[in-house]
């Protein structure tokens, strides 16, 4: 006779239902008067426990065959992600520190004069660091190369962070700014021009800075007419520094542009602007 052979589960709710139904048809015995109905019946329950517990397990068991393997990987990939984002956040703020730490030490050496210094501290901040300190330490380089007459280095600086579409464009329009100041003999009026054009306009933070240096290039392209409505704008605009206001406005002056809104409020600033100038001296 051939016999198969069932899985554990399969056999024990097998067991299960054909010792239910015994229990349910075997009759009290008649010859003691069903006096040991109850002890049968408690020993039946046990042993109805016992197979329930046996299914549970098997179930169990089976479960564990099934997805075990699966579940197993999936929380080992997901402990090894996790432990992968913690190495990635440690090393994230201890590159943060050290920038962060090599900017301080780089200010601390200009305040003393060590240029040089200075400079080999903010090289140490390289394409790793955030948008922001990698702005700010280019920019800083870019001054140092002016102190020291090595004006290509610090347009190169600038130019960096200008490409740089990560950092801040408030950042960018200041580097911007400060490369055509420092770099404007060098330049072809038209590109003074092109660059600083959208920075040139009323309500832009640089439009005094680079407004002045727009109606300079207009004026070496005798553009007159372009150059005095600019700085007529500038020397009015409330937003604009004292001196600079000042400045644009004698200069539109002396191309026939009259840029004076209030005469005795005009001549109470350029008394105080040269009071502060004879103090400094």
């Amino acid at each position: 006779m051939n016999c198969r052979a069932l899985p554990l589960n399969s056999a024990a709710h097998s067991i299960r239902r054909i010792f239910s139904k015994h229990v349910a048809t075997t009759p009290n015995d008649p010859k003691n008067g069903g006096k040991d109905a109850p002890e049968r019946d408690l020993s039946q329950e046990m042993l109805m426990r016992e197979v329930d517990e046996a299914v549970r397990t098997d179930e169990v068991t089976d479960a564990f065959r099934k997805f075990g393997w699966p579940v197993g990987i999936l929380l080992v990939l997901g402990l090894l992600g996790f432990g992968g984002y913690l190495y990635w956040d440690s090393s994230k703020e201890q590159a943060l520190e050290a920038h962060s730490e090599a900017l301080i030490l780089a200010m601390d050496e200009l305040e003393a004069g060590n240029l040089a210094t200075a400079d080999e501290e903010l090289a140490m901040i390289g394409d790793d660091a955030s948008p922001g300190a990698i702005a700010s330490a280019r920019m800083t380089r870019a001054g140092i190369a002016l102190e020291q007459g090595r004006t290509d280095d610090a347009v190169a600086f600038y130019e960096e962070v200008i490409a740089n579409a990560d950092v801040p464009k408030p950042l960018r329009d200041a580097a911007l700014a400060r490369l055509v100041a420092a770099n404007f003999d060098n330049m072809d009026p038209q590109d003074v021009i092109d660059r600083l054009g959208p920075l040139a306009a009323p309500g832009n933070p640089w439009f005094g800075s680079a407004g002045e240096l727009v109606a300079h290039a207009y004026l070496e392209q005798d553009k007159v007419d372009q150059a005095g409505p600019l700085l007529v704008a500038i020397a009015q605009d409330d937003g604009v520094p004292d001196a600079l206001r000042a400045r644009t406005r004698q200069l539109a002056g002396a191309y026939g542009f009259d840029a004076i809104e209030d005469v005795e409020v005009t001549l109470e600033t350029m008394e105080v602007n040269q009071g502060e100038g004879g103090t400094e001296q």
